[in-house]
């Protein structure tokens, strides 16, 4: 079964598989493909997006050509670019990744920005509340960042930076 809200849009040629929840004001787009068991809600998908098994989306943007999933989680103030990469078991919140950008696993985003071209390890998180207020961290355009590193906030990783796997950042790189 599909649940499908009367305020929904969905353009054609897409397809919609099976247990999809399109809830509140989504816009599917031209050409994109919602796998099975997805929830989303008051989201736009832009054309030729692929939204992979089990995905949750609640008021966020996927850029056309995009991939996100399986088993991701965007919430709300999320904002991917054409052609972003969000793999399996990653999380996003008030992120916003620009064109090309990939965070394939295992990852949370939270509070940043992500430049062009930026590609995001397996295991990264950013650290954006520090139990008394939530902070931003910035990362440019083509930066590597290794598995496992934790980002600090406030913090600012530049255009084609390097960071090693396992790394903790309290400075701006």
């Amino acid at each position: 079964s599909v649940l499908i809200d009367k305020a929904v849009r969905i353009e054609p040629g897409a397809v919609i598989g099976p247990q999809v929840q399109l809830r509140g004001c989504t816009l599917i787009g031209a050409g994109a493909k919602v796998d099975g068991c997805a929830l989303i809600e008051n989201s736009r998908i832009e054309s030729g997006a692929h939204l992979r098994l089990g995905v949750c989306l609640q008021e966020s943007i996927v850029g056309s050509q995009a991939s996100v999933g399986p088993f991701a989680n965007l919430r709300a103030g999320s904002e991917l670019g054409a052609g972003v990469k969000v793999g399996n078991f990653v999380e996003t919140k008030n992120a916003a990744l620009g064109p090309q950008a990939k965070a394939s696993h295992l990852s949370y985003l939270g509070d940043c920005q992500v430049g062009q071209g930026s590609n995001i390890g397996a295991g990264t998180i950013t650290c954006n509340y520090d139990g008394y207020k939530k902070s931003n961290t910035i990362i440019g355009k083509n930066v590597f960042v290794g598995s496992n590193t934790s980002l600090v906030a406030p913090v600012t990783i530049n255009d084609g930076a390097t960071i090693g796997a396992g790394s903790v950042i309290t400075k701006d790189v």
